[in-house]
């Protein structure tokens, strides 16, 4: 299967260590959002699109780039990001809730949504800065261990 990440990362890469680690289960490619041709998702059998959580969303840039894309059928994707707000974790209604703008675009162009994945992320955004962050070391090994496992479900 040939498989592609879309990712943007860039306050602490903590998206990025999560798409390094699905990355190298599925033997994926990597690309940010700019280094993608609207013509090129067609190529991969599963493309992967993440970042972090910026108000509810992801980065605009993969917003932007759904919104390019031109109607397919049937093309499968799946959903991942790292959000650094919930001290107490990720649950699976805040993660569907912060991917519903992503997926409803990706939906609307005919993409099939195979699965989503999301974990919690450093966050020393504003006055968090001065208490040295949430979420220090975030993700983990056990974060990272458990996007692989994600990944090792999408592959099979």
């Amino acid at each position: 299967m040939r498989s592609l990440l879309v990712v943007f990362s860039y306050h602490h890469k903590n998206t990025e260590k999560i798409a390094n680690a699905i990355g190298k289960v599925l033997e994926a490619q990597i690309r940010t959002p700019q280094q993608i041709r609207h013509e090129e998702l067609q190529e991969y059998d599963l493309v992967g699109f993440g970042s972090g959580i910026y108000d509810g969303k992801h980065h605009q840039l993969l917003l932007d780039l759904a919104d390019q894309q031109p109607k397919v059928t049937n093309r499968k994707a799946f959903l991942f990001s790292t959000c650094g707000v919930p001290a107490f974790g990720m649950t699976k209604e805040l993660m569907a809730k912060n991917h519903s703008p992503l997926r409803e675009k990706l939906l609307s162009k005919g993409y099939l949504i195979v699965d989503e994945f999301g974990c919690v992320g450093l966050n020393t955004n504003s006055f968090l800065t001065l208490l040295g962050g949430i979420n220090k070391g975030r993700p983990n090994a056990e974060d990272l261990k458990h996007a692989g496992e994600f990944a090792q479900k999408l592959s099979q």
